[in-house]
């Protein structure tokens, strides 16, 4: 089992949707058993591909133990799928975190997971966050999409500075270019600048994923940005092989 999560310091880089279509093409492309774990309140993974009937308010009680994550886990609406969905609990989830002092509480759960699934993806909450750092610990690969802007770069920068001056170990950290016109003179000098990074481009077919709550690979695979996500899929089995 190898567990992915997807992160970013800032919000509105396109973290959900990378999230979503990972976990798409980990059950279709590579016949994964997936668990996409949705560990940010607002629910954006929950709401494009969740069946809409997962208990209320009860996603923080697995970290208290008071429910077990199996009992919460529903299959989604991708083939293969299952949702550990968000709910508003989440919101308290820092404070908890901070206040129970186990440092490893997700790498816990996440090892129990383990044994039914082959990749678990984690859609997590913006912010360097209690949350967060056990993400870290407990991830084995961390992918973080980046808006192609200085801002965003910056971003990215200070969360690589934090987690190296940590004594506790993290997972590698993989960065997206995420949402990139070409047309923009900063996009481009960007993508220029560093290209080795993955891209996943600006599209009109990623925005209707909210409107056809579904991800790309259900209805435009061989769109460009389609394929850029099972191009990027592809690499990261790739890296979770090397490190294996």
């Amino acid at each position: 089992m190898a567990t992915i999560a997807v992160y970013s310091l800032k919000g509105g880089v396109g973290k959900t949707t990378l999230a979503v279509n990972l976990a798409w093409s980990s059950a279709v492309l590579s016949s994964r058993r997936t668990l996409l774990w949705d560990l940010d309140p607002q629910g954006g993974a929950s709401f494009l591909i969740g069946d809409g009937q997962h208990s209320k308010d009860a996603a923080q009680a697995v970290f208290a133990k008071d429910v077990a994550p199996e009992k919460l886990i529903r299959p989604s609406t991708v083939d293969r799928v299952d949702l550990l969905a968000a709910d508003t609990s989440l919101r308290g989830l820092d404070r908890f975190l901070f206040t129970l002092d186990k440092k490893k509480r997700l790498a816990k759960l996440l090892e129990t997971l383990g044994k039914h699934y082959d990749r678990i993806i984690l859609d997590c909450p913006p912010g360097l966050t209690e949350t967060s750092e056990q993400v870290m610990r407990a991830a084995d690969l961390i992918l973080s999409p980046v808006i192609p802007s200085p801002l965003s770069e910056r971003a990215l920068d200070d969360v690589v500075t934090f987690l190296d001056r940590q004594n506790n170990r993290h997972a590698p950290i993989l960065p997206i270019y995420s949402m990139v016109d070409r047309r923009r003179a900063l996009h481009k000098a960007a993508v220029d600048r560093r290209p080795d990074w993955p891209v996943i481009p600006m599209a009109s077919a990623v925005e209707q994923m909210a409107t056809r709550r579904a991800p790309l690979g259900q209805f435009a695979h061989v769109s460009p940005a389609g394929q850029a996500f099972s191009k990027l899929w592809q690499g990261v089995e790739r890296k979770l092989a090397t490190m294996s």
